[in-house]
């Protein structure tokens, strides 16, 4: 019989949960570690409509990106999004697992897939993780193959990444070769991009007051949205676990939800 801790300690091989920030909440955050898991479903976000596809495709087991319980709570009030959630989930007899930081910084993990996807190779940590070797750490850097035009990028990133939009900050370079990418919130990186000699910084939520930065420093920064720089992780998630399982000679349903970014882009 797989366990809900069999899984946990497979997941250890892929993103152990030391290469969290210390901020974060990861780990089995709902459920039991003795709990039977014969079919497991993986999401960017814990969200109602997710615990509904766990139930109706019978997975006892879900692993998000995002946790389900980020913040410390006071009450649990089903009346209210957060413990809805986790009542339904409770009510299912479902477990949930977080797998957050430690998947942004693990080796293979959202960044990587993301940096992989526009044809960064030799991609290194943009910021070294300390509780890991050279390739764990937060955002990657690394260089295309050949310089390309800006406008060429641009083309690589929407096909790639199908943002509903893309936002730029910085003038565009006349050839991107350098390349700087951090799936999710990473706009407090954007001065490492740059100092690491990035012709360009793709992340996600950048906030004002860098993109002003960015305009008198001269860097390129583009942001591609919190959901689509993270979301291809997912698929990637699925197939490592899958590997794993292989490798353990353990024989389960690993599925990747359908999920789509809550931001919606409105035309006047």
């Amino acid at each position: 019989m797989t366990t809900v801790q069999k899984i946990l300690n497979i997941l250890t091989n892929i993103a152990a949960d030391d290469l969290a920030e210390t901020w974060d909440n990861v780990g089995l955050l709902i459920g039991s570690p003795q709990n039977k898991v014969t079919s497991v479903l993986i999401g960017l976000d814990p969200t109602s409509q997710l615990i509904s596809q766990a139930l109706e495709t019978n997975s006892e087991l879900i692993i998000t990106h995002h946790p389900v319980i980020f913040h410390p709570l006071k009450a649990l009030r089903v009346d209210q999004p957060v413990g809805r959630i986790i009542g339904t989930a409770l009510k299912g007899n479902l477990n949930i697992i977080g797998c957050h930081t430690n998947l942004d910084s693990a080796s293979g993990g959202v960044s990587d897939v993301l940096a992989k996807s526009l044809g960064v190779v030799g991609a290194k940590p943009l910021v070294p993780g300390t509780a890991c070797d050279n390739s764990c750490g937060l955002g990657r850097i690394g260089n295309l193959t050949n310089a390309i035009p800006a406008d060429s990028f641009i083309a690589t990133l929407a096909k790639t990444l199908r943002p509903p939009w893309l936002l730029e900050a910085g003038p565009r370079p006349k050839k991107v070769l350098r390349v700087a990418v951090c799936g999710g919130s990473c706009s407090d990186f954007a001065e490492t991009a740059f100092e690491q000699g990035a012709d360009v910084f793709l992340t996600a939520e950048i906030k004002h007051a860098t993109a002003r930065w960015a305009e008198e420093s001269g860097l390129w920064l583009i942001d591609g949205g919190h959901f689509a720089t993270e979301y291809p992780a997912m698929t990637a998630l699925q197939h490592l676990l899958s590997a794993e399982l292989k490798r353990e000679d353990i024989n389960i349903i690993i599925n990747t939800a359908c999920q789509e970014s809550p931001l919606r882009l409105v035309t006047c």
